[in-house]
């Protein structure tokens, strides 16, 4: 449900969003990490997107600027686990708006934020970048676009400059998460964690 506010002709999103999802058919890595005694964080939407399952604690931010601050807060403090984050802005104001000047402007805000980010990183720490579909604003639709998405990984003790290639599901980050934590390995996916280790990590 996407509410809006204004008059006729003037409408504009509230931060109001509500998802109803379908509960997952079965346990994700999410739930993995519960069950292994790990945290489970949610910035974002990502509570509705997962149905509220496999989450321990959730902030519903309503922007990227919030969403970034309350991650960066997140990295300060001591725990072992998963903090997963949903940026929606660049899918909600700017790809389905059609506005290339505004997404531009908020990939600049975020890689300014994002360099803040990488000094809170502690040396077992592994960041993934993604999205999970294309939401191209120069497009005539107002649609998701059909582009590849980036996959970018960084982390201090990581292997830099690796080439991952172009994979054959987006299952493969929760792979490569159920490596790290020695979990149950999502079936039909890869693990690149082995890629960007260095040996004996």
């Amino acid at each position: 449900a996407r509410p809006f506010s204004g008059e006729p002709g003037a409408f504009k999103r509230t931060a109001n969003r509500k998802d109803y999802s379908l509960v997952p058919p079965a346990d994700t890595v999410l739930d993995h990490l519960i069950q292994k005694g790990l945290e489970v964080w949610g910035v974002g939407k990502i509570e509705d997107v997962f149905a509220h399952r496999g989450i321990t604690r959730s902030n519903h931010t309503p922007d990227n600027l919030s969403g970034m601050e309350y991650t960066m807060e997140l990295l300060e403090k001591d725990f072992k686990g998963l903090v997963f984050t949903n940026l929606v802005d660049f899918d909600s104001k700017y790809g389905h708006r059609n506005d290339p000047a505004g997404f531009a402007k908020a990939l600049a805000e975020f890689d300014e934020m994002l360099a803040q980010l990488l000094l809170k990183l502690k040396a077992a720490d592994m960041l993934i970048i993604t999205a999970d579909h294309g939401c191209d604003p120069t497009t005539a639709s107002t649609d998701h676009s059909r582009e590849y998405v980036p996959l970018l990984v960084y982390g201090p003790s990581l292997l830099q400059g690796v080439n991952l290639g172009v994979r054959d599901t987006f299952a493969d980050v929760a792979a490569t998460i159920a490596e790290i934590f020695r979990l149950p390995q999502p079936p039909h996916s890869r693990s690149f964690l082995p890629e960007v280790c260095y040996a004996g990590i």
